[in-house]
């Protein structure tokens, strides 16, 4: 019986973010993308995916409920639509593969209001968490990083104590307000939220990632993955002035720094 079609090269980015494709398959697909402008700007826009799902992977049960808000995430239509296909198409011709990651990771990228997206803006090399990085995709800024150079509007605190500094972007938007957090002096290994706390004294979840060993925005980092700060993509319902002040914390509920709206 003949096999299955081999899928497109452009089809591959989803599963290859992900790092579920074997050696072979990775090793060709990096080959394409070095040459290939516009998959390696989707590589960008679905890099958010792997904290996502290692978060995914701890929580206990069926997941705390700030976890569950900043897991529910809605990003663009156009990130959707390529999502959906991505599944779609890498099912047809390779049946044979168990694409549960793929699909849960799409499902909770779909389910609600606002994308969150953690980047590091274009680290160098593995990335030590499964994903593979190549020149071609550290050549352009992250969209998250991208985002934040052109939002004016910013707050910026360094905590005393823990010596983490944080700049909150913000925009108003009809649905609530749109952030981008760049974090810096962050150690891991550690999972962190950032949450909106309104003048009402409401505390909302507006994103979740994973830190890893290296840690984001390390002075005197020995690799180029720890000097890099964190951009993380999120959103809130509040509008801008509704919120009193922002919280990066823990997932143990220990706050890493404070930042006044």
């Amino acid at each position: 019986m003949q096999g299955s079609p081999a899928p497109n090269e452009h089809e591959t980015v989803g599963a290859y973010a992900l790092g579920i494709l074997d050696d072979a398959e990775a090793t060709a697909f990096e080959a394409h993308l070095a040459t290939c402008e516009w998959c390696a700007q989707q590589l960008d826009e679905l890099a958010g995916m792997e904290p996502m799902m290692a978060a995914l992977a701890d929580l206990p049960g069926t997941g705390t409920p700030a976890i569950a808000e900043s897991l529910t995430a809605k990003p663009s239509p156009r990130l959707s639509e390529k999502l959906v296909d991505e599944v779609a198409e890498r099912r047809a011709s390779k049946r044979r593969r168990n694409f549960y990651l793929v699909g849960t990771a799409a499902a909770l990228i779909i389910g609600g209001p606002f994308a969150a997206v953690a980047t590091t803006g274009g680290g160098g090399g593995d990335d030590g968490g499964g994903g593979r990085k190549t020149e071609a995709t550290r050549q352009a800024a992250s969209p998250a990083e991208a985002a934040f150079a052109a939002m004016p509007d910013r707050v910026t605190a360094t905590d005393p104590a823990t010596r983490v500094s944080a700049t909150v972007a913000l925009e108003k938007k009809a649905w609530g307000t749109e952030t981008v957090l760049e974090l810096k002096n962050l150690k891991g290994p550690q999972k962190c939220s950032l949450i909106a706390v309104g003048k009402n004294g409401e505390r909302e979840t507006l994103t979740s990632w994973t830190v890893p060993d290296w840690g984001y925005g390390i002075p005197g980092a020995t690799t180029d993955k720890g000097k890099k700060p964190l951009y993380v993509h999120g959103g809130a319902a509040f509008e801008p002035n509704q919120i009193s002040h922002f919280e990066v914390t823990t997932f143990d509920g220990k706050r890493l720094v404070e930042v006044d709206a």
